[in-house]
């Protein structure tokens, strides 16, 4: 079942094309990896997906149908650009967001006083936010897109400004909606957390999809075939002179890489190497969602 899709969908503006022909899903229930360097589209992306704009050409559907006022109620947002009232206490702020979304007022309460006490913050409750640090006031800002419990949780960049702890606890509970069941759609810079977080991806560049599907198949599609060998004994690297097959063997301080010739498997290496050493550790090597990334751009800039 699809929470959202975009069907062959462009938009522009002053006649340079923003967004051209995007197509993509996002499944029920997974967190989905909005992804692409500043001024790909992916804001335009996200307002088109909120019915902030319209597309100029093609079709877009939330929860199976056009957007309507009550589906948006089932929507919860953190926009790029944060904005809270700063002068008022945070209960009073998410209780009232929560009612905007039509939450009755007990349970809203309920909703904040739970959420605030999740990320540790209940005791900041009667303060106000231009009171508390940027943090914080950030972490403020992720609770008020899922106050109202909403099935669709879009996150514009919800790592910014964080520090390492902070950003580790808003993952966390990232993770804690997915389980919930909730599905996500996450636009961010940080690859790593991507890499962590995302089940799929959808790669914009100059408008484009230029990626996408889901992280570990485009991360084993990229992967350099190679094998990650770490042995019992440094004599147990003779074994590799006895094994043929093997284009180049690189070394990584206690662990070596090795690379197999054409047409030979990585499997078959492997085999061998378990036959004839002491194997402590071994690994099919992966690139990172980070060097895919920036090898894509790189090959999208030289075309």
């Amino acid at each position: 079942m699809h929470t959202l899709e975009f069907e062959s969908v462009s938009k522009s503006f002053s006649e340079r094309n923003v967004l051209e022909d995007i197509s993509f899903s996002v499944k029920h229930g997974e967190i989905f990896g909005l992804l692409g360097p500043n001024g790909a589209g992916k804001t335009t992306l996200i307002r088109l997906l909120l019915d902030i704009i319209r597309p100029d050409y093609g079709e877009i559907r939330v929860f199976g149908d056009f957007l309507g006022p009550a589906a948006k109620n089932r929507i919860g947002y953190l926009p790029e650009e944060r904005g809270l009232y700063k002068k008022t206490r945070l209960l009073d702020m998410l209780v009232y967001l929560a009612q905007l979304k039509g939450i009755p007022e007990k349970q809203a309460h309920l909703n904040a006083e739970s959420l605030l006490q999740s990320l540790e913050l209940d005791q900041y409750k009667y303060k106000k936010v231009e009171e508390l640090s940027k943090g914080m006031q950030q972490k403020i800002q992720f609770l008020s897109a899922i106050i109202h419990e909403p099935e669709l949780v879009i996150l514009d960049e919800p790592f910014s400004g964080l520090d390492p702890l902070n950003t580790k606890t808003v993952m966390d509970r990232i993770l804690g909606l997915r389980a919930a069941g909730k599905t996500i759609v996450l636009s961010t810079h940080m690859m790593e957390q991507a890499q962590t977080l995302c089940d799929r991806i959808l790669m914009l560049n100059n408008g484009r999809r230029v990626l996408y599907g889901p992280v570990d198949d485009i991360r084993k599609e990229r992967g350099n075939n190679s094998l990650i060998v770490e042995f019992a004994e440094k004599g147990d690297l003779n074994a590799i002179r006895e094994i043929s097959g093997i284009k180049k063997v690189t070394e990584h301080g206690k662990s070596v890489e090795i690379f197999p010739e054409e047409g030979v498997s990585v499997q078959i290496l492997l085999e061998e190497l378990v036959r004839k050493a002491n194997l402590l550790r071994f690994e099919k090597t992966l690139p990172s969602l980070n060097e895919i990334f920036i090898e894509t751009l790189e090959s999208a800039s030289n075309e």
